[in-house]
């Protein structure tokens, strides 16, 4: 008997075994009882189970003598586990060749059936396959004319065992190869695709449409171009970019809501950047027409809006949708910059914290929907940065439908040029998802996929895409003239109608809906739009985004010298009881000895001295917030121990790998603490953390870099959204960026967060930017942070060498008392005797202070400017005024001239020293590295001899005009 290995249907025919298993499950005496006997004899849990391995039969008989006890034959390598072919009635050897043929066809026909699809509206001939392998499967002369009249066994194609192989051809070709492709049999997972060869191979991929639902999607299509053309026609030349070949995107739209709230979804968060985003906005949003066009009009007074504001398709917006079923859903489009794909990791942050403050543990109730470019897709990287969230435990959220208008062209580019793969979709296959090639002229099947996506996506809780190819019928924008670079595809455009009157002719020759409805459908549209237009021109409708409710309400933005001051300290007690719960773990519980000895004990000590170092005064500000009911969400690589093995917020068993977190026996309410060891990425784990802090204004949501240079990976997210989101959007957030800074000898990569960057984006308090040197400081500083009812994002120059610097220690009393402090006064000092006052922040005011008073030198005060935005003038010049004898004001510093706070902090010093009326004039200078071209040296013995001549510059000799 041939076994397994030898029979037609091994390799790629498994699913052929895997058909006769589904029918099986359905029904056991459906199947020859043969293969009956193997699946009953492969299941031995009680409940029918199947995959390859499960297969397995006993092992071949060795005929004596060819062979050892181990089951080697004459010495060679063991071969696979062999199958037995279930017995079977004899069959002619003609009806087992064609029924090997049929099969491979059927394979093929799942495999690559999409390679024969006729997917492009504008039916261009797609590129030669044949060198992919199993093409010429599909292909008419694979069969012969008696062979197609034959009866065979259609491996659950249909219902029936047994069809004429001509109509299982037919039916093959319209189910993979018409004007729908699929990309699924690369899955791993074997049930996802049986649930996808069913609903597609039973229906033949297509929706059977009643009339009324026919008359919807083309009532959808009639708005969607109707929109496009009204905008075309009354504001000639203004940038839209228009959906104009891709209408049927607002009907897919609209099917996919119908469908997922049928299955739970309660809020949808989608994000998409510039391509059909007002007429998102308006046919599926539900925001006004008029309101639009007054965005295109520009509101009456622009001296206004100085500064603010940004361009009408970048706008997010919320609604309230009434779905056809009567569920509601609501709707929330994500504010975009031009960075086309750097919102996708910002929605799945909103989705997750939506679902984490609504427990939405299942994650159908909340699901983000991103709507991407073809050019973009495949070519920007955080695209595949926020696709490998997708089974992370930290930034899951249960899978995103992801819609490609794909209009064969990027700008000027052809996709021969942008990609170096068949489709713009490639990316995708990194995870275990389907994807979906639809022809946007075909609005029916358009539908029939997003139905289809939609329940795959509530069904399994995985990403989906849906590549919906059309064309661009105007240029990049509605200013540019395409034929310059693409002529030949322009000319085909130009004469192409578009997808609604393709449609509705079809349905007039179908006898479905006359073409006078479909006529007067589309002269109602015209006339909704002409009044929407006549309402905005008599009365502007011109609205700033809405801000500052539900959640916001409690917060606010504007200037930070208004914010009321709130108390930070903590009750002695409270900070010792805490401080016990994190010195002590779990009985039986093994830590490493080397975190027993450097964090247990080392806390149980500080329980004696009351003398704190930084990583207890972070996790004290922690520890009490969490008490106090607030959420906190930390996430960066390697955060959970801590680049530099100071945090070991979550603890190891070293027996069983079992895992303790100190933190989570403080929450109170609704208070949680997660920590997450991010993806080796900046920009996406950024973005999403911002995102998160969105939709989580009542806690604290830190994200932090391995090293502040690595925050340069995420420069468009700090650019686009951190800097800039409350005067373009007037959208608030807490995020907090903590960045290890400081010049330690490590090297360019290891030394600079470039704080420049940050400063030269400080503006309208936009930012606070600050530069703590002890733990009461940083303790002070995040609890301030959730506890003032104004809501910035906090960047912090985290430290590294003051982590565990003896000097830079806290008494347990800084934490009960006080607050942060914008300026900290060496206490040394002497106001009546100071004549050089030395301004710095971080970590080398512990090499100043320790110099000066080796020197004891008391006419030189050394003050750290521990906020340098917003810059605490008045602190400044308080204290400025109180030093009679004043001559120098130096302005010290590790980085290089051309970088740091030299260039932010001359202007203000300079005015600060300008303003000491009645008094000698002070000179102001610079010291600190000469101009470089790279932030630091990477040799430690010359960063220690740039090191040494700042301070004794600033200490020995501390000239006017500096190095």
């Amino acid at each position: 008997m041939a076994n397994f290995q030898d029979s037609f249907l091994s390799g790629a025919n498994i699913d052929f075994i895997e058909g006769l298993y589904a029918r099986f499950l359905d029904d056991p005496g459906s199947v020859d009882s043969s293969w009956r006997e193997v699946f009953e004899r492969n299941n031995g849990t009680g409940r029918p189970i199947f995959n390859a391995k499960q297969l397995e039969a006993p092992a071949p008989v060795v005929p004596e003598g060819k062979g050892k006890g181990n089951g080697k034959a004459n010495g060679a390598a063991q071969a696979p586990a062999a199958v037995a072919a279930p017995a079977a009635p004899v069959a002619p050897a003609q009806d087992i060749g064609l029924q090997s043929k049929v099969d491979q066809a059927i394979t093929a026909f799942r495999l690559r059936g999409h390679l024969r699809a006729t997917l492009d509206p504008l039916e261009r001939p797609r590129p030669p396959l044949g060198h992919v392998a199993d093409v010429a499967l599909m292909d008419e002369n694979h069969f012969n004319a008696k062979e197609l009249e034959q009866a065979v066994e259609c491996n659950n194609v249909f219902p029936q065992q047994r069809v004429r192989l001509s109509d299982l051809v037919t039916r093959l070709r319209r189910t993979y190869s018409g004007h729908i492709g699929v990309e699924f049999m690369q899955m791993l997972d074997s049930e996802r695709r049986r649930w996808l060869m069913q609903r597609m191979e039973h229906s033949d991929n297509r929706t059977a449409f009643t009339v009324e639902e026919q008359r919807h999607i083309l009532t959808k299509l009639s708005y969607a171009e109707g929109f496009e053309h009204f905008l075309h026609t009354k504001y000639v030349g203004a940038k839209r970019f228009s959906l104009d070949g891709g209408e049927a995107l607002i009907p897919m739209l609209d099917a996919l809501l119908e469908v997922a709230s049928g299955m739970g979804l309660k809020e949808l968060v989608i994000g998409m950047a510039h391509r059909g985003r007002l007429n998102v906005l308006t046919n599926i949003l539900g925001k006004k027409p008029d309101q639009i066009f007054s965005e295109f009009d520009g509101p009456k007074d622009p001296k206004a809006y100085l500064g603010r504001g940004d361009v009408k398709y970048h706008m997010g917006f919320s609604s309230d949708h009434a779905t056809r079923s009567g569920k509601n859903v609501h709707l929330s489009l994500a504010f975009n910059p031009s960075h086309l794909e750097c919102v996708g990791p910002v929605v799945e942050g909103r989705v997750r914290a939506k679902q984490d403050r609504g427990g939405d543990t299942d994650r159908t109730g909340v699901i983000p929907l991103l709507i991407h470019g073809d050019a973009a897709f495949i070519g920007q990287g955080v695209v595949a940065e926020t696709l490998n969230f997708a089974g992370l435990k930290g930034y899951t959220t249960g899978g995103t439908v992801h819609v490609v208008i794909n209009n064969q062209v990027g700008f000027t580019t052809d996709p021969s040029d942008s990609r170096s793969s068949i489709y713009a979709t490639a990316i995708a296959q990194m995870l275990d998802i389907p994807v979906f090639h639809v022809n946007g002229d075909d609005p029916e099947a358009c539908v029939h996929v997003a139905k289809l996506a939609a329940e795959y996506r509530q069904t399994f809780k995985s990403d989906v895409v849906i590549d919906l190819i059309c064309y661009r019928r105007y240029g990049h924008n509605e200013g540019d003239d395409p034929s310059f670079t693409q002529p030949s595809m322009y000319e085909i455009i130009r004469k192409h109608p578009p997808v609604r009157a393709l449609y509705a002719k079809a349905l007039a020759e179908q006898g479905r809906i006359p073409a006078e409805e479909s006529d007067a459908l589309k002269q109602r549209c015209y006339q909704d739009f002409d009044a929407a237009l006549t309402r905005a021109r008599q009365e502007s409708q011109f609205k700033e985004p809405n801000a500052l409710e539900g959640l916001w309400k409690p917060y606010k933005g504007g200037l930070l010298k208004n914010a009321p001051q709130v108390s930070t300290a903590v009750e002695k007690a409270t900070l010792r009881d805490a401080l016990q719960k994190l010195a002590t773990a779990p009985e039986g519980f093994q830590v490493h000895r080397d975190v027993e000895r450097t964090v247990l004990k080392k806390r149980q000590g500080m329980l004696e001295t009351e003398e704190l170092q930084w990583s207890e005064g972070e996790a004290l500000a922690y520890a009490t917030l969490l008490s106090e009911g607030y959420v906190i969400r930390l996430s960066g690589q390697d955060s959970e121990r801590g680049t530099f093995s100071h945090r070991h917020a979550v603890l190891h068993d070293v027996q069983t790998g079992e895992e303790f977190v100190p933190l989570r026996q403080f929450p109170t309410g609704k208070a949680a603490f997660n920590v997450y060891n991010s993806p080796l990425s900046e920009m996406g784990v950024l973005g999403f953390d911002y995102g998160y802090s969105l939709d989580v204004p009542d806690g604290l949501t830190i994200w932090e870099a391995q090293f502040g240079d690595f925050a340069n990976g995420a420069q468009i997210i700090i650019d686009q959204f951190i800097a800039a989101a409350e005067s373009k959007w007037r959208r608030l957030s807490g995020i907090t960026l903590l960045l290890p800074h400081g010049y330690e000898g490590q090297g360019p990569e290891h030394s600079s967060a470039r704080l420049e960057r940050f400063l030269d984006l400080c503006a309208e308090d936009n930012l606070q930017v600050c530069y703590p040197t002890t733990p009461a400081q940083i303790f002070h500083l995040l609890r301030r942070q959730v506890l003032r009812p104004v809501r910035k994002p906090l960047v912090i120059m985290s430290p590294k060498s003051l982590l565990r610097r003896p000097e830079a220690t806290s008494r347990m009393d800084d934490l009960a008392k006080g607050a942060f402090q914008e300026i900290i006064l060496d206490a040394k000092a002497d106001p009546a005797k100071v004549k050089r006052l030395l301004l710095c922040s971080g970590k080398v005011y512990y090499d100043l202070a320790k110099a000066r008073d080796e020197r004891k030198d008391d006419t030189i005060a050394i003050v750290r400017v521990e906020q340098l935005y917003p810059f605490p003038h008045d602190e400044l010049s308080n204290l400025v005024a109180k030093l009679p004898q004043l001559q120098e004001l130096y302005w010290v510093q590790e980085e290089p001239r051309n970088a740091g706070a030299w260039h932010f902090m001359f202007p203000r010093l300079h005015d600060l020293v300008s303003g000491r009326a009645q008094q000698q004039p002070v000179k102001l200078g610079y010291i600190g590295r000469a101009e470089a071209a790279s932030p630091a040296t990477g040799f430690p013995k010359t960063h220690d001899y740039e090191q040494q001549l700042i301070i004794e510059e600033a200490i020995l000799r501390g000239t006017q005009n500096g190095r």
